[in-house]
């Protein structure tokens, strides 16, 4: 622990730090051996700037984003980082204050302001969240419906993208599911309005178009990160963290202050066939909070949901700037549990199957809505208010194995198979590391069996902690 002033300073506060920097940089210092069959480019994203002028954006989840790009090829690793101009991050630079509303973070406006805001609502896309493959390129990702196109090599913003339809929702997940056998992509999206609708959205491989194939109404809306889907499911499930559609039109407090945590209503499940949107059946449990689905998959006619639940929403508040930059501070923490959807029984049977707590899960790709035996995230040891530690977890011998460093705080596990493997763990794991040591990040390959480490890649400046990202070949 560091002291500034008299006040005590988290080792890793480095990580909630704006990085202005942006740089090309044709080939990183790399400690230890890379594998020779590595090669493609990861992608990572995340908000990199938490303040604008005299203004301060209040949570995590509001600074404007930034995207990192690692390349492997030929034993090399070249990388570039660059922030994603999107409209809030434009409007920032040229007023020099936060233009729009955010997660947690409501703009400064003029009563005059106010009242222009409530008829004419506008978001500024600062898709910190999540970053896919598209067409030639990658899109970033929030929830807010409009994806932002980047250039995957140069990270040059190409603009906010419009679909080529006219279904109405405001908010949207983060956490795209592609379906290859389908060529298709499924998304979950909220219309709010005097009733809300939860609609299963499917986008075509090479169109613009979304189809809604299922609807649900709803009075109050849920908050939703993620969902999961099966071979041939959508999975919905509603934690009991609501809004009223008319407290988030008046915008009176940041977007997630407006919602109630209502444990009496329990956490519902609504199942949805990918083909035609046929509802397939709603199921009921007690009342838990999560932000990531682990992963999903069919056993017979059940549905099986691996989930990080917390045991209520009150994590969104712990990652609050003022909160969880400070050392003393106590985050909550998920557990991983199973959660088994029965036809005729309206209750979700629910299994606790580690230890340990997880979070930014992740499993090998082929992996994905079938049946899997490991799971990759971040964890805590218990000694500091973040995560500290990388996890496997085998779900068949029910055990972890952990990778920790001193002083380092990675993000979110990123595996890749090796070209012919034919085990699911036959591959490395990806991690951006904060080293606060150092005052700066690497990039740590770890061999996926058994988690010993490969090689550090080192950056030359620190790396605000991020969300999610994906590796291409």
């Amino acid at each position: 622990m560091q002291t500034t002033l008299g006040a005590p300073v988290a080792a890793y506060h480095l990580g909630f730090t704006s990085l202005d920097r942006e740089l090309s940089v044709d080939a990183l210092p790399v400690s230890g051996t890379l594998p020779p069959w590595l090669s493609g480019s990861l992608l990572r994203n995340g908000p990199a700037r938490f303040e604008v002028g005299a203004d301060r954006y209040h949570h995590w989840f509001d600074g404007l984003a930034m995207l990192h790009r690692f390349t492997v090829a030929d034993g090399r690793v070249s990388y570039a980082n660059r922030f994603l101009r999107s409209p809030a991050f434009v409007e920032a630079e040229r007023l020099h204050r936060i233009a729009y509303a955010e997660f947690g973070t409501t703009p400064h406006r003029s009563p005059l302001g106010r009242v222009a805001a409530l008829f004419r609502p506008a978001t500024g896309d600062n898709a910190n969240v999540n970053v896919v493959p598209y067409a030639d390129g990658y899109l970033a990702l929030t929830e807010t419906p409009n994806p932002v196109a980047v250039d995957g090599v140069s990270l040059e913003t190409r603009g906010v993208l419009h679909y080529d339809d006219a279904v109405a929702g405001q908010i949207t997940t983060a956490h795209t599911h592609h379906d290859r056998s389908r060529r298709a992509t499924f998304n979950i999206l909220i219309e709010l309005g005097r009733t809300c609708t939860y609609k299963v959205v499917r986008i075509e491989d090479g169109t613009l178009r979304r189809t809604v194939i299922a609807e649900l109404a709803v009075d109050e809306a849920a908050y939703m990160h993620a969902f999961a889907t099966t071979a041939r499911y959508v999975i919905i499930a509603e934690y009991p963290l609501v809004v009223r559609p008319l407290d988030l039109l008046l915008q009176r407090k940041p977007f997630i202050e407006n919602y109630r945590w209502v444990p009496g209503r329990g956490t519902r499940f609504h199942v949805f066939h990918k083909d035609g949107g046929a509802a397939a059946g709603s199921f009921e449990g007690d009342a838990f909070f999560a932000f990531h689905h682990i992963n999903a998959f069919e056993e017979g006619d059940a549905i099986v949901l691996d989930i990080a639940a917390y045991d209520d929403a009150r994590i969104i508040g712990d990652f609050a700037l003022d909160r969880v930059r400070d050392p003393h501070s106590e985050v909550a923490w998920p557990a991983f549990r199973r959660f088994r959807l029965v036809p005729g029984h309206s209750a979700a049977e629910i299994e606790s199957l580690a230890p340990q707590t997880i979070e930014l899960p992740r499993v090998a790709g082929r992996h994905e809505a079938t049946a899997y035996r490991y799971a990759y995230g971040v964890d805590t040891d218990g000694s500091c208010g973040i995560y500290n530690r990388l996890v496997k977890v085998d779900l068949t011998e029910r055990s972890t194995v952990a990778w920790t460093a001193p002083r380092a705080y990675p993000g979110e596990p990123v595996f890749v198979a090796r070209p012919g493997g034919s085990d699911e763990d036959d591959g490395v794991v990806l991690s951006v590391v904060l080293d606060a040591e150092a005052a700066a990040s690497y990039l740590v390959v770890l061999d996926a069996r058994d988690f010993t480490e490969l090689a550090r890649v080192h950056v030359p400046h620190h790396i605000p902690f991020g969300f999610h990202g994906t590796f291409s070949s």
